[in-house]
């Protein structure tokens, strides 16, 4: 599976309060929750986020475990996450929801905004299209990777008809 996508890049530690601020819990349309994507830290993130990848820095999702915070990622239009290091439960929550999130140190050194970004989600390579360097993520799991191909963990549980 590829991606291909204009990054967004940002720093250290985003927490969940910086991408989905916690004033907005109370919305349960994903959609509605999208709008407010990455407002506490980018109010015009939700300008440049349609089919976007977001290259950050360690420890990105950190704080909350709501899961609200991927899922506003995902329908701003956000392809996927390439991080140097993601807090555990964000990690998880992106999966669960079927949304890419990568591991990579090298990809920050090789980025900037705007840049377009080819994913190979099965062999981890990166490629700057716009630069043409590349690098190498970890490469997701199968049983990952089905998760992300049919929309996450619902969606596999409705198709095993429990």
């Amino acid at each position: 599976m590829k991606l291909i996508g204009k990054a967004v890049k940002y720093g250290d530690d985003i927490n969940t309060d910086y991408i989905i601020p916690g004033k907005y819990m109370v919305l349960t349309d994903p959609v509605e929750l999208a709008k407010h994507a990455m407002e506490g830290i980018d109010p015009s993130f939700i300008e440049k986020s349609k089919d976007s990848i977001i290259v950050a820095g360690k420890n990105f999702g950190c704080g909350s475990s709501r899961e609200q915070a991927p899922i506003s990622l995902k329908y701003s239009g956000t392809k996927a996450i390439v991080a140097k290091s993601f807090a555990r439960i964000f990690y998880r929550n992106a999966i669960n929801i079927g949304l890419p999130v990568l591991e990579c140190e090298g990809l920050w050194d090789i980025v900037k905004d705007g840049d377009q970004l080819m994913l190979d989600l099965e062999s981890g390579e990166i490629k700057n299209l716009t630069n043409n360097k590349s690098t190498q993520a970890q490469p997701l799991p199968d049983f990952i990777l089905e998760l992300i191909e049919i929309g996450g963990l619902l969606n596999k549980l409705r198709r095993m008809k429990v």
